[in-house]
């Protein structure tokens, strides 16, 4: 998968700084994923739910929330909220 924003995350991440290990955790994971739909998300992020148009991901014990829309078809995920 292939992120789009990571900049972006990783300022708004940067006022949480007990979170980065998490994100970078994520972010590592992302790179190497090929999810097809919100299925092959949970494998890996039981966790992980879909609101809207949004896949929502609690991160570091479900204290922080990483929300981010998922183009499954094109492999891309865009960094909306943290």
């Amino acid at each position: 998968m292939h992120l789009i924003s990571i900049r972006n995350l990783r300022r708004d991440a940067a006022k949480y700084p007990d979170a980065i290990s998490s994100i970078n955790n994520w972010y590592a994971t992302v790179k190497k994923s090929q999810w097809k739909n919100l299925e092959d998300v949970r494998q890996i992020y039981r966790d992980a739910e879909t609101v809207g148009n949004f896949t929502v991901f609690n991160l570091k014990g479900n204290n922080y929330r990483l929300i981010v829309g998922i183009d499954y078809e094109n492999q891309t995920v865009y960094y909306k909220y943290f």
